[in-house]
């Protein structure tokens, strides 16, 4: 499946109305756990269109709720919508069901990346910065703003700009600089879509879907949890110290770090990596099974 699969979906053009839209994804429903695994199970091993287009269609307004979070750069809203539901479709293109985690966590690290390329492509590098800590800032910053100082309205206090550069390791002017920016094309949840006078905040996904998407991830987070530190111990000692420096640690060391401390070749490394992780991950899919977290084949 590609992006351009020709799926049954509502229209979003920027000429279209998006009162409209949201109200017409609202109408598909969520799907439970048991319907969205088969459904997944169904496109990976036969290609059944229909499957995937109700994978796609039941998570719009997942794509809908995030896009709207990035209402603050400024961007068409429309647009940022269609480039989230181009990440959803990578997303059921790429979803394993067989690993025991539901679509919508998996998909919402797609649709962020597709709304986030936009995005950088739309404000330009010149804008934002070519770093990593840079990009970091332009995407974090009215977060972590809302976390430390939600009421503040212009410049940012100079304790307040300090403690977000430390955060993200940029320079203060850099904090200071992006504020403004960001600053200047702020839209509020309040201002009106519609010539109903439709707000929007009240166009944002229902409380229900809020609340079992929250339920679903806490769940399958503390699921994950429990999976990876019941398999871990599977691994002999070296195994489990090159898995977590190579894929668990906040600053993975490099393979070359690794080699010196073990005295073996980087490639030798690469193995025991690789080998460490299929042998975890087939037991986090064992356990999965036999704690009924994935249905029967």
């Amino acid at each position: 499946m590609s992006a351009t699969t020709n799926y049954n979906l509502p229209v979003l053009s920027s000429e279209g109305s998006l009162v409209a839209y949201l109200a017409q994804i609202k109408k598909f429903p969520m799907l439970a756990a048991e319907e969205e695994y088969m459904l997944a199970k169904n496109w990976r091993e036969t290609g059944h269109l229909k499957s995937a287009e109700k994978l796609v269609t039941s998570h719009l307004r997942l794509v809908a709720k995030i896009a709207m979070g990035y209402k603050g750069y400024g961007l068409p809203i429309n647009d940022m919508i269609s480039e989230g539901n181009i990440g959803l479709m990578q997303a059921v293109k790429k979803f394993e069901p067989e690993k025991g985690f539901r679509l919508a966590t998996y998909a919402m690290w797609w649709i962020k990346a597709a709304i986030q390329e936009y995005i950088l492509k739309s404000w330009s590098l010149v804008k934002i910065g070519t770093t990593t800590a840079q990009k970091k800032l332009f995407f974090n910053l009215r977060k972590i703003k809302n976390q430390i100082a939600p009421r503040s309205e212009g410049d940012l206090r100079d304790e307040h700009v300090s403690e977000i550069a430390e955060k993200l390791n940029v320079s203060e002017e850099e904090v200071v600089s992006m504020n403004r920016r960001l600053s200047g094309k702020e839209h509020s949840l309040n201002a009106p879509i519609g010539e109903d006078g439709d707000q929007w905040q009240d166009w944002i996904i229902d409380k229900n879907m809020d609340q079992e998407l929250k339920f679903s991830q806490q769940e399958e987070m503390e699921q994950r949890k429990d999976l990876l530190q019941d398999s871990i111990k599977i691994l002999n000692e070296r195994e489990r110290e090159i898995l977590y420096a190579r894929r668990l640690a906040d600053e993975p060391l490099t393979l070359e770090n690794l080699s010196k401390k073990y005295k073996i070749s980087r490639e030798r490394i690469r193995q025991i990596e690789n080998k460490a992780f299929e042998k975890l991950q087939k037991h986090m899919l064992n356990s999965a099974k036999s704690k009924n977290l994935l249905p029967a084949n």
